[in-house]
């Protein structure tokens, strides 16, 4: 088993985004409704925030409520918006403790009125942290982020701020949702599906993947480390050759 002091400290991941799944999968083993899954996954956020701030993390971003899954059946739907009101509230005291920054990504206006006022609050008080941004990716898809993006760049041209051949990748990074944070270095996707599921599409050109079959509620502090060591074996060459990166 890999433990902390086995990675190497200097190669720790700045930016890691999780898709916490099979928490639905997890309930049904228990013989549970599904909103059981998502009441039970609450310890394995918090391990793996307090693993993330623990190696030097700097940005954890976690998929916690997709655009997609505002179809899913109304009582999930309003359960899951009730857990997360829940836990903000309960984990607000411990995020000022260890010094963590609260953010999010996504469309929460769409959020109900009471998630969002606990949410902003929550934000609001933890602005001034300066250890690890904790990035809630709420009522996010990655689709909707280009679409508004790409509206709002073309609104600018329209007006005449922005000409069409001064476009480029960067004009484009600048207006997602994820501007002032950098790009995921490492993506870490339980549950056993191995695919991005419309999250951050764009920003993951280069990210490294790791996928595992562990449900969501089962994560610890154990598999963090592992998925870390496991993105320290790998060589990152964003297009070039081994070679190239070796002498660098």
């Amino acid at each position: 088993m890999e433990t902390i002091q086995n990675l190497d400290p200097n190669n720790i991941p700045r930016h890691v985004a999780i898709v916490m799944d099979g928490n639905g999968r997890w309930a049904q083993r228990q013989q549970q409704q599904r909103l059981y899954g998502h009441q039970h996954a609450t310890t394995a956020v918090r391990q793996a925030v307090e693993t993330a701030a623990e190696l030097g993390v700097r940005y954890l971003t976690l998929y916690t409520f997709s655009t997609e899954n505002w179809n899913r059946p109304k009582e999930e739907v309003d359960g899951l918006m009730e857990l997360i009101v829940k836990t903000i509230g309960e984990e607000t005291p411990t995020l000022m403790r260890n010094n963590v920054r609260l953010q999010t990504i996504g469309d929460i206006g769409r959020l109900p009125h009471t998630s969002l006022s606990e949410l902003q609050q929550c934000m609001a008080q933890s602005a001034a942290n300066t250890g690890l941004t904790l990035i809630l990716a709420l009522s996010y898809s990655s689709r909707w982020e280009i679409k508004e993006a790409l509206r709002t760049i073309c609104a600018e041209s329209a007006a005449g701020h922005l000409a069409p051949t001064d476009i480029d990748e960067e004009t484009l990074r600048r207006y997602l949702a994820t501007a002032t944070y950098p790009d995921p270095d490492l993506l870490i996707r339980t549950g056993g599906e191995q695919r991005i599921s419309n999250f951050l599409l764009w920003q993951m050109a280069y990210t490294e993947f790791y996928f595992t079959p562990l449900l969501w509620p089962d994560f610890r502090k154990e598999h963090f480390i592992e998925a870390v060591a496991d993105y320290q074996h790998r060589q990152r060459r964003f297009g070039k050759t081994g070679a190239q990166v070796a002498t660098q």
